[in-house]
């Protein structure tokens, strides 16, 4: 490019010597041009050994990556030649892991076993009350187990007079073989619940069924206590109005059904806790 550039310039000065001005300045003027063509090059060869730079950069910074990705393969390498000593690890976690599961299992075992030992002590409970309950009407006490409680629930028409929260002299001797049986299991905590129909009342002592069905669980409750000795800190005394019914309120059945006080002999989870431990 430089040797172009010396060219110009001599066959520029041989040619002022032997042309006229006006050959001279046309001369001068294609001159300029070629220079001013030069610099462009030259900008542009510039411009190519910048890109250079920049390629041999980016190569340079593609070897490192190469370099990086083969750094990982050998670890990656390295660390399947130990796949032996990493599956002994997993093997000493799997083991742990079903340890824990059959420490698992045997404590769901003894749940289960609890629960039938616990199965069997309601189902002790409720034939107790059967047998001291035996000469009274099925239709006017009723004893079940749900769920984990033992149920005994006590018609309106036994208990009361209409409309009354005094207990009857027959549902005394009633409320008596029930506490005795409860006596006998010291252990045992129970509610009782009053529930009504919803026919409403209001009297002069009684606002409504709420008043009802709470007066009526303290009178058993009462009774309970001091004419038959039962521990008052066993005892809930609860009302439940007309808003739990065992059936529909639209027949006289219906609402005699509904109008009635239940003993709910609560599940006690520290005795029930209790059954798990191992039986000596």
């Amino acid at each position: 490019m430089k040797k172009s550039i010396i060219l110009a310039s001599t066959f520029v000065l041989l040619s002022t010597a032997c042309v006229s001005k006006k050959k001279y300045k046309e001369q001068m003027a294609l001159y300029k041009k070629l220079q001013d063509s030069t610099g462009v090059i030259i900008h542009r060869l510039d411009q190519c050994l910048a890109n250079q730079t920049d390629n041999v950069k980016k190569i340079q910074q593609l070897e490192s990556e190469v370099a990086q990705l083969k750094a990982s393969s050998n670890a990656l390498l390295n660390q399947m030649s130990d796949l032996s000593v990493i599956t002994k690890a997993q093997a000493e976690s799997i083991k742990a892991s079903i340890a824990n599961i059959s420490s698992k299992d045997a404590y769901i075992k003894d749940l289960q076993s609890a629960m039938a030992r616990k199965d069997s002590l309601n189902m002790a409970l409720v034939l107790k009350l059967k047998g001291a309950l035996a000469d009274i009407n099925d239709q006017d006490v009723e004893i079940k187990v749900e769920g984990s409680a033992v149920f005994i629930s006590v018609s309106d028409k036994l208990l009361f007079t209409s409309g009354s929260y005094n207990i009857t002299p027959q549902a005394k001797v009633v409320l008596e073989k029930v506490a005795t049986v409860l006596k006998s299991q010291p252990e045992i905590q129970f509610m009782v619940e009053g529930h009504t129909d919803n026919n409403p009342i209001s009297t002069k002592f009684i606002k409504d069924n709420w008043d009802l069905s709470v007066l009526r669980a303290t009178s058993v409750v009462r009774m309970l206590q001091v004419d038959f000795g039962l521990d008052p800190k066993r005892m809930i005394a609860a009302g439940k109005s007309e808003f739990v019914p065992v059936t529909s309120n639209d027949t006289e059945e219906g609402k005699a059904a509904n109008r009635r006080t239940r003993i709910v002999i609560l599940p006690q989870l520290d005795q029930f806790f209790k059954l798990l431990e191992p039986q000596k």
